[in-house]
């Protein structure tokens, strides 16, 4: 179990990160005219051809906004409501890694869209990204949160697999 300054931290944290993602994909939703496409045509990270392709094909774009936008709210969502909050914190984890391989923070690389601050190897993708694997380990969504409740009915091979 967790001390009451424990949990109390690691609540807040995993709603400060539910916050931050869901915002950033709501904010994309409500504006009809935001695309990933600049994002991705200015990649230089090692995977920056295959983002770069994905810029090729209009239909490929659209669901890539698409996924963006929706995987940014749910995963934030299911993050500040503690419910499936490990499968989100993975799913985090999955995305961040996915902006820092298009975008890393390694020296010499100059972006179009410009940096919030200056960075050497890490950035606040991967500062976020380590935070989601502390919540990946410490779960506290059994403790406050909606997997509390959702454990107790769920099927036995998703507690085996530990997916809430």
């Amino acid at each position: 179990m967790y001390t009451k300054a424990q949990l109390t931290w690691l609540v807040v944290l995993r709603v400060f990160i539910g916050w931050h993602f869901a915002y950033e994909g709501w904010v994309k939703l409500l504006n009809p005219r935001w695309t990933s496409l600049p994002y991705l045509l200015d990649s230089q990270g090692a995977a920056s051809s295959f983002f770069i392709k994905l810029t090729q094909n209009p239909a490929l774009m659209d669901t890539v906004n698409f996924l963006n936008q929706w995987s940014l709210l749910l995963i934030g969502f299911a993050l500040i409501i503690g419910c499936f909050s490990r499968i989100a914190s993975i799913g985090g984890i999955l995305l961040l890694l996915l902006y820092t391989l298009s975008h890393p923070s390694f020296i010499g690389a100059s972006y179009l869209m410009p940096f919030e601050g200056s960075y050497l190897w890490i950035d606040k993708n991967l500062v976020e990204c380590a935070a989601l694997a502390v919540l990946c380990t410490f779960p506290t969504s059994h403790v406050i949160g909606l997997d509390r409740y959702m454990k107790k009915i769920m099927p036995a091979w998703v507690r085996k697999y530990k997916l809430i």
